[in-house]
């Protein structure tokens, strides 16, 4: 099974938008996602309840939520049918916790937004998977993802300075449209949405899957490393 954490510190980073989007781009393509949503804000749960019936189905796991009635690994447990995994994480989660949301993640996607703010804390985010989680830069890993960018102002071309000093690769950007907003209302994902509607914005999406599915053929060097073929594409 596929695990992928999206992950930054810094709130409103995009990563339920991220996170649920790709768990539809898996869904729509035949696989057996599974949505793990560990923000207490509980937004990707919030999303997922409202799609359709008729859509592909996407399993949740309210992973925030608590119970004294059962244990905590069976309250996170995955179904055996479910072939990859899409953790969506809280924000301000504290250096030390990210040993143990990274552990097992066969990628790690950090969403960073165009504002000094922003690299600056993804600029810590990247230091404490590396230097606190202990995610080696050889097992390519971690993948940033530029995120609401728009061309040629120059907060866009500030972040892009700041991403190619990382030697992390660049995995995504995506651009800042309404889509996203439509996307999230209807509790649908961009590769659900109408074609037309949506193609600038697959276009950008393409990368960031072949990236992953790499990742599903090439066996990390980890004990816990898993490796699926791809077999299907959008």
């Amino acid at each position: 099974m596929q695990r992928i954490v999206v992950l930054n510190p810094k709130g409103g980073s995009g990563k339920t938008t991220i996170a649920s989007n790709l768990a539809a781009c898996y869904a729509v393509r035949g696989q057996r996602p599974a949505l793990m949503d560990l923000d207490p804000q509980g937004s990707s749960m919030r999303w997922l309840r409202k799609r359709p019936d008729e859509a592909a189905n996407i399993h949740g796991i309210a992973g925030f939520e608590r119970s004294a009635a059962v244990t905590r690994s069976f309250q996170l447990r995955i179904p055996a049918e479910c072939d990859a995994v899409v953790v969506d994480t809280p924000a301000a989660v504290e250096p030390q916790e990210l040993p143990e949301l990274t552990r097992g993640a066969d990628a790690i996607l950090v969403p960073v937004m165009p504002s000094d703010i922003d690299i600056h804390a993804t600029a810590k985010c990247i230091a404490d998977l590396l230097l606190v989680a202990k995610v080696r830069r050889s097992q390519n890993r971690i993948g940033i993802i530029a995120n609401r960018v728009r061309a040629h102002t120059l907060v866009s071309q500030s972040l892009m300075r700041f991403l190619s000093s990382l030697d992390i690769p660049l995995v995504a950007t995506l651009r800042d449209t309404q889509n996203y907003v439509r996307s999230a209302e209807a509790g649908v994902g961009l590769y659900e949405m109408p074609r037309w509607q949506v193609q600038q914005d697959l276009d950008h999406w393409w990368r960031l899957l072949e990236w992953l599915d790499a990742k599903r053929t090439a066996p990390l060097q980890s004990a816990s490393a898993a490796a699926h073929e791809n077999t299907a594409g959008i």
